[in-house]
Parts: C-alpha cells; structure tokens; sequence
C-alpha cells in the first residue's frame, strides 16, 4: 500500500510542539494592519491551541 501524503496547507500553517499539542496562528494577521488598533493586534499575534476533534483531524492531515 503506498504511503498517504502530508496535507501541504495544514503542513505550513500548524506547528506540532514538543509536547505532541497543535499550535496554529490567529488568522487576520498578514496585511491591512494599518486599519487594525494595536489592541486587537496584539490580541491575535502569537500562537493558540487546538484540542479536541480539530486536533485529532490536523494530526490525521500531518500524518502525526
């Protein structure tokens, strides 16, 4: 049986940490940053968790 490939859009959106927990960045955070406050800047920079079914479906994706 051949091997299944890793989803290329998951692969370069999600981190897997050290841990075996996702990581995925907020969305809305490549251009018109201008029109954004700083607040809700800040708000959505850094990395959030995925648990759960999502989590089991990425790791399916990735091959984890």
């Amino acid at each position: 049986m051949p091997k299944l490939k890793t989803h290329s859009g998951t692969k370069d959106r999600v981190k897997v940490s050290k841990n075996g927990k996702i990581r995925v960045g907020h969305p809305n955070m490549n251009h018109f940053l201008g029109k954004k406050s700083g607040s809700r800047k800040r708000s959505l920079s850094g990395l959030s968790t995925r648990t759960g079914t999502m989590a089991k479906t990425i790791k399916k994706n990735l091959g984890v």
